[in-house]
């Protein structure tokens, strides 16, 4: 059962190790307003580590859906130019960025999808400058989660509310690790030095591509950019401080080449999207580009995903996750990415992350381009790992390496 003192120091986890705020920097919170009490401790939390500022924006699902419901897609396609002056102001004094998540899984699944898209589409291309801020680290960002009843009636739908609940509860707690009566900054940096080792092993390799099989019909080669660097645990921004941006994390990823990924990938886990929750979908790709999708369930928001901007059909990276990592181990499906891609090996469609290329975060973005990286709005993962998945890194030579076997590390 998660305790008062669980949160407390959950908060405090957050706010020291995950966006590791700093003295005089602003942090910026993003949170539902069911959250209120425990947004508060957070808050308490960061200005006795030394915050400039805390500013909160309050997210309610209900609202959202509604705004989607009667605002016309002109409407939602028209954002406000305060929107991006506030965030280049917020960018522009260094601040951090915190994100607080318990909204119910499928949510907005009942939205017009054109809307969604819209909407998605003409936020992203309003702040498409800004988006170098949390995606080459320049600034510290982090996630995480909290259970919430809403929340927690769709992972465990047959339990009364309280007991989902507490369940939920448990399961969070227990893969980002804080208990009763453990020091979770310190069980942080333990576990962020075994994936960084495994990243480092990684990169010394640098393996030409990586080829992944599995039961379900996986059959994928995906090239990896030259000169790659796999990354894992926390990471750096230019000033040197170090950050936390997924709680929970148990990957090392890395950046795929944009023209190099071929064959099939089936999904072993649903896919939450706009709102929406994707099941039993699979891609086919030839020189990089999905050329065919299929899903049972969302096909038509796998599609929109798929065909959101020019990018979006193409790999930005690559992630292995051990099956035996804790939250495989739960067996709990938590129709939300942050926590499902910790359970199973994953890709993403869209943009990919600069500091996986040597000297990336220094690079513009035609420099990037010119080594392989992929260019889009988006970056959406989808987990196909499995129990019995079997990766090669293919060597220069074409020699093959055996990195996992029964769905786990083999060094």
């Amino acid at each position: 059962m998660v305790t008062e003192k669980m949160y407390e120091k959950l908060a405090e986890l957050a706010v020291r190790r995950g966006v590791n705020v700093q003295k005089g920097q602003p942090l910026i919170i993003r949170a539902a307003v069911r959250d209120a009490e425990f947004v508060r401790m957070v808050v308490r939390k960061a200005y006795e580590a030394g915050a400039k500022s805390v500013t909160v924006d309050w997210t309610d699902q209900e609202l959202s859906r509604m705004n989607f419901d009667y605002q016309s897609i002109e409407t939602l396609s028209d954002i406000p130019d305060w929107v991006y002056d506030r965030m280049k102001n917020q960018q522009d004094n260094g601040a951090a960025y915190l994100g607080i998540m318990s909204d119910k899984p499928g949510g907005l699944k009942d939205c017009d999808p054109k809307k969604l898209n819209a909407y998605q589409q003409a936020y992203h291309r309003k702040v498409a400058d800004l988006q170098a801020y949390t995606m080459n680290n320049i600034g510290q960002w982090c996630l995480f989660g909290i259970p919430s009843v809403e929340w927690a009636k769709v992972v465990f739908p047959d339990l009364p509310d309280e007991e989902a609940f507490e369940k939920l509860g448990d399961a969070i707690f227990a893969v980002t690790r804080v208990t009763e009566d453990n020091d979770p900054v310190k069980d942080w940096q333990e576990h962020d030095e075994e994936l960084i080792r495994h990243a480092g092993k990684l990169t010394e390799y640098q393996f030409k591509a990586l080829h992944f099989t599995s039961g379900l019909g996986t059959d994928l080669t995906v090239e990896l950019v030259k000169d790659h660097i796999w990354c894992g645990g926390g990471c750096f921004t230019p000033k040197g401080v170090y950050f936390d941006p997924n709680m929970p994390t148990e990957e090392v990823f890395c950046m795929p080449l944009k023209t190099g990924t071929n064959g099939i990938v089936h999904a072993s886990k649903p896919l939450s999207y706009q709102g929406k929750v994707i099941e039993d979908f699979w891609f086919r790709f030839e020189n990089g580009k999905v050329v065919d999708f299929d899903a049972k369930k969302e096909k038509e928001t796998l599609k929109s995903l798929v065909e959101f901007d020019e990018g979006s059909c193409y790999l930005g990276e690559v992630a292995l996750v051990p099956y035996d990592s804790p939250i495989s181990r739960s067996g709990i499906l938590f129709f939300d990415t942050l926590y499902d891609e910790n359970a199973a090996c994953h890709l993403a469609l869209g943009n990919p992350y600069p500091e996986n290329l040597r000297g990336g975060t220094e690079m513009s973005e035609e420099e990037l381009l010119a080594h392989g990286a992929n260019k889009s709005m988006t970056h959406e993962d989808f987990m196909f790992g499995t129990k019995d998945m079997s990766i090669d890194g293919i060597t220069e030579d074409g020699k093959a390496v055996p990195v996992f076997r029964n769905g786990n590390f083999v060094f």
